[in-house]
């Protein structure tokens, strides 16, 4: 007769998760920002160079160290696990699978979970008060508000403002602006009363189209 050993049981969920902790670039990073912000001697803050050109994990584009980034990405896919799983009890407020292909949840998540980190280290709690009440409440109206239904069950929508930035991006549209930009820029330059007025040709505003030189504010053809 053989005898069965009974399985370990599986410990049960504590009633709260603690917050994902970050990894340890992120936390050298974090390490020398704090250095640069003054709490470094003044040879260490010298051998970390120009502190504008530190990564900061809040703005993820600054992490150019391929395994930095990498770090960010997986705190970041915890963080928005314990966000879903500690905070969120209304379905339409869970942050959805496709984050990653919204590049505001992207920008936002990552200074959610830099002030979240911040309030977890204060020695108080004041700042975990301060981002229940305003960050956290704040960035889900947000995230609400963009997203609507657009990526619900039915899983990632396509971007419906794609065709508006692709014409906003166009050659047209970037001249026209181009155009404006510069016609400001001569009012700063031209005499007083030059531009505007009529009678006074003032300095006129040149592009190129099609080989042609175009006043912009007259669209006159010039020779």
């Amino acid at each position: 007769m053989t005898q069965t050993t009974a399985a370990a049981p599986v410990p049960a969920p504590g009633m709260i998760e603690p917050f994902p902790r970050a990894g340890r670039r992120i936390e050298h990073a974090y390490t020398e920002l704090e250095l640069a912000a003054g709490g470094g001697t003044k040879q260490q803050q010298s051998a970390l160079g120009d502190p504008r050109l530190l990564a900061r994990p809040w703005d993820p584009a600054t992490c150019a160290d391929p395994t930095l980034r990498a770090e960010v990405w997986q705190w970041l896919e915890k963080v928005v696990a314990w966000l879903n799983h500690e905070y969120v009890w209304d379905a339409e407020a869970m942050i959805p699978t496709c984050w990653p292909h919204h590049p505001h949840l992207v920008h936002e998540l990552a200074v959610l979970a830099d002030l979240r980190r911040r309030a977890g280290l204060a020695l108080t709690g004041d700042p975990l008060e301060e981002w229940h009440r305003y960050a956290l409440p704040a960035f889900t109206d947000r995230m609400r508000a963009r997203l609507r239904q657009h990526c619900q069950d039915g899983g990632h929508q396509p971007w419906p403002a794609l065709g508006r930035h692709t014409r906003h991006q166009g050659e047209a549209a970037q001249q026209d602006r181009a155009g404006t930009y510069r016609a400001d820029c001569d009012r700063l330059t031209a005499p007083p009363g030059a531009i505007g007025m009529p009678g006074t040709p003032g300095r006129p505003n040149l592009q190129i189209v099609d080989g042609l030189r175009i006043d912009t504010r007259t669209g006159e053809i010039l020779d």
